[in-house]
């Protein structure tokens, strides 16, 4: 997670503003050339902009573009059918390409292995009815937003305000805000989904992550969902009480699964593959309102996990600012330097990992070349903690041996990384 204040771009959000309009507009001849696809031919494409306020249905037989932030609002619930393929257009800071997800709307993309539902760039020459494209790499980040979810289940901010402003959105649009006091809130279902080449700027060290939840509740489905070659994180939680299951993350430039804001869900069957420009496998933040006084209160679960460093990212894992929750059957493999490792960053995360509120269990690592045990592993861990981790942590000759893990064959024939063999 990359944070900014975005005052600066006050005058350029006010402009995008004013653009927006209630539905976008149909294939026409102002339609924008999709590469590869025929662009604006009648029947082939469909525009969207702006804040959608009844409810829509995006079919297979045609691409769908979003120029510029397109809003789910309130009350309006757009169903995308099995097989679509939605392409970002290039728009720049404020202007960036995005599908948003706003509290009370509700968003159902409810792909199957055979249909996955497909968000990626304009660049992308990418066929109807194909899983992947030609002409783009892993290297090809960035070249639109990605998909933010916003509900009302509960966070834990500064102030114990219980609302916030989800991050990439300036404050001045009339969507943006996330977080409640209903754990059980509905924002729909997100199921077969690849999202790839995303994560533009929008300014300095901020970007949109592929997947972002922003208090998004438990009646929300998150399964079977890919993010590939992310400029910012592939999946974050900012709160909420949503259960997700079946993710894959591969070349993300920074996390691949970041939690937030006493995010108090369970993640289940989650691989993350590193690349060389990747940051950490897991960014882990605690709680950051005043209930954090009550740490039995929050806690995510991470169960079954698989973590390839395939070229060398950074830190396995970073647990910050008072961070809480359990890892259990995972398996870390992959790195060849040292620098793959678990961080306790800062004194609220070091006290919770000797007390207890940080637990491993049930893992098995592979160590890097030069690291002779599991607790050369550990930076910053208070003196006598070692155990917390090292008890609980089998150390493997090789990957092939592990007995934990993520069940990888749920990704093959539907996603990029299984069209690329990445798996």
């Amino acid at each position: 997670m990359k944070k900014l204040n975005l005052n600066i771009f006050t005058i350029l959000a006010l402009m995008l503003s004013l653009s927006i309009v209630s539905v976008g507009c149909s294939s026409d001849d102002d339609a924008p050339d999709v590469p590869g696809q025929g662009g604006g031919e009648e029947g082939n494409t469909e525009v969207r902009s702006g804040i959608l306020t009844e409810d829509e249905t995006w079919t297979a037989d045609k691409f769908w573009v979003l120029d510029g932030k397109v809003v789910v609002n309130e009350g309006v619930t757009l169903t995308i059918e099995p097989g679509t393929i939605i392409k970002g257009e290039q728009g720049q800071e404020a202007a960036a390409a995005a599908l948003v997800v706003d509290q009370g709307g509700r968003l159902i993309a409810d792909g199957t292995a055979q249909s996955p539902i497909i968000f990626t760039s304009v660049l992308d020459n990418i066929e109807l009815g194909a899983v992947a494209g030609t002409n783009l790499n892993l290297g090809n980040v960035g070249l639109w937003g990605g998909v933010i979810v916003l509900g009302n289940a509960p966070i834990s901010v500064d102030g114990n305000v219980g609302t916030a402003q989800i991050e990439g959105i300036p404050a001045t649009e009339p969507y943006g805000q996330y977080g409640g006091n209903d754990p059980q809130d509905n924002s729909g279902i997100i199921r077969y989904v690849s999202i790839r080449h995303g994560g533009i700027t929008i300014g300095q060290d901020n970007e949109i992550n592929g997947l972002t939840m922003g208090g998004v509740g438990l009646g929300t489905t998150i399964d079977h969902v890919e993010v590939v070659a992310n400029q910012d994180d592939a999946f974050e939680w900012f709160g909420g009480t949503t259960n997700s299951s079946n993710l894959l993350a591969w070349a993300q430039q920074d996390d691949g699964l970041d939690i937030d804001q006493a995010y108090n869900g369970t993640i289940t069957n989650a691989a993350v593959i590193q690349s060389s420009n990747s940051d950490r496998a897991l960014e882990i933040d605690g709680p950051e309102g005043p209930d954090a006084a009550n740490p039995a209160d929050f806690g995510f679960t991470i169960d079954g996990l698989t973590v390839i460093d395939a070229e060398d990212g950074e830190f396995y894992a970073d647990f910050r600012d008072g961070a809480i929750g359990t890892i259990k059957n995972a398996v870390f493999s992959g790195t060849t330097t040292g620098e793959a490792k678990f961080r306790f960053n800062g004194v609220d995360s070091q006290n919770n990992f000797a007390n207890g509120l940080i637990v491993f269990d049930t893992n098995e690592i592979v160590l890097p070349v030069g690291v002779a045990s599991a607790e050369e592993l550990l930076i910053d861990a208070p003196a006598g903690s070692e155990g917390n981790f090292t008890n609980n942590v089998t150390v493997l000759q090789a990957a092939s041996n592990a007995t934990v893990g993520a069940d990888l064959s749920v990704f093959a024939n539907w996603t990029y990384a299984s069209s690329q063999n990445a798996l």
